[in-house]
């Protein structure tokens, strides 16, 4: 297979370094990269870092004697052009078809959406020329990831922070192959685990990681769909872009979540693991250690059960299974019982890793087979979702 090209464009900015890790996290998964320094980007980095992580060329003028025409052979060369960072300077220049340098001359002659990363001192992000700029990008079917929020190089605190490498390489391997086509959908994911109190220290819980639930909101988000996650106990970091994220750590606060957005949104993920017990009474103070400790439990609510009892027509609503065995069978039972319109089962061996192996079952006997990491597979379940 061909190798997907990527043109990487870096501007001038403190950011500029950080855009060398991700030239190497970009060739360690295998793309083909050039890199393209303005004027600006060379003051505060060398070509030779790209060139030696990358084995591919690095370009910062107009003028070569063995390339008349630098822009537009790079244009048809890249299979996605990644701007990282983007300044303020060179982000006004494409919004208004100025082509004074080989960066933005490539701009104006790409004919394909290209992918943004604003990083710049937070007034001006803020300021209302680059709004309009940004949203002239936006209108033109651009892909802008927002900067994060944080302390800046200036010392201001602020949005206009250079995103993690991780979270754009989830968008770079997202836009090259799906772009922004669930625009319109509102989804309701649930992710993590719930603990349920014991006493002040202790509780109930399980060793859900929250991985895959974060996997299904960030290719969601990234793919244009409106989210709101509901997370529980979580093992990594919340993608930073997810602005509607609302954490419940028990199964009630779930429950209250997840009956609170559920009538609004068009696709709903029931990827949380969601405890089935509860200790029946809760001690206010720790228990001390002492002779053996019986905990009665009782039944938590059954949240899948009562959202697919409650959807509307056009709703869809999917639904996991973690199994030791029998996995397939066990899962067409609760497809069936819980009026779902696909369920995503797997082994519980794979419970905190960063793989996984699924069967995703439809509620009109299709099924599929597919393993990978859980962003991949993310993608899966989303196509499946968008297809059924």
């Amino acid at each position: 297979m061909k190798k997907p090209r990527i043109l990487l464009c870096v501007c001038g900015g403190i950011a500029a370094y950080k855009a060398i890790d991700l030239a190497s996290k970009l060739y360690k998964i295998g793309y083909d990269i050039r890199t393209v320094l303005t004027e600006a980007a060379n003051k505060f980095v060398s070509p030779v870092n790209f060139s030696a992580i990358t084995h591919g060329e690095v370009y910062s003028t107009l003028w070569y004697e063995n390339d008349a025409i630098p822009h537009i052979n790079l244009a048809d060369w890249a299979d996605l052009i990644i701007v990282a960072p983007a300044s303020a300077n060179t982000i006004a220049k494409a919004a208004h078809g100025i082509a004074d340098n080989l960066l933005s001359s490539i701009i104006l002659a790409y004919t394909k959406p290209i992918l943004w990363v604003p990083a710049m001192n937070v007034h001006m992000y803020q300021n209302q020329a680059t709004i309009d700029n940004i949203a002239l990008l936006h209108k033109r079917g651009h892909f802008i990831i927002e900067p994060d929020t944080g302390l800046l190089a200036c010392a201001y605190s602020g949005k206009g922070k250079y995103p993690p490498n991780e979270e754009l390489v989830f968008a770079i391997r997202t836009y090259l192959q799906y772009g922004r086509d669930l625009k319109g959908i509102k989804a309701l994911v649930s992710a993590g685990a719930t603990k349920e109190a014991i006493d002040p220290m202790r509780f109930i819980s399980n060793r859900s990681s929250g991985k895959m639930g974060l996997s299904l909101a960030r290719a969601l988000c990234l793919r244009g769909a409106e989210v709101t996650l509901v997370y529980g106990a979580i093992s990594t970091e919340l993608p930073y872009y997810l602005n509607d994220a609302i954490e419940a750590v028990s199964v009630e606060e779930m429950h209250k979540e997840m009956i609170a957005h559920f009538q609004q949104c068009n696709w709903v993920f029931m990827c949380a693991a969601v405890s089935d017990y509860k200790p029946e009474s809760y001690s206010s103070e720790k228990i001390k250690k002492g002779k053996d400790l019986c905990i009665k439990l009782r039944s938590t609510k059954d949240i899948l059960q009562e959202l697919g009892e409650t959807k509307a027509p056009g709703q869809k609503l999917i639904g996991f299974a973690a199994e030791t065995s029998d996995i397939v069978k066990n899962a067409k039972l609760k497809l069936q019982k819980k009026n779902l319109d696909i369920i995503v089962a797997n082994h519980l061996n794979n419970a905190g890793k960063d793989t996984n192996e699924i069967t995703v079952l439809s509620c009109d006997s299709s099924s599929q087979t597919a393993q990978g990491d859980k962003f991949d597979l993310a993608h899966k379940i989303v196509d499946i979702t968008k297809k059924s």
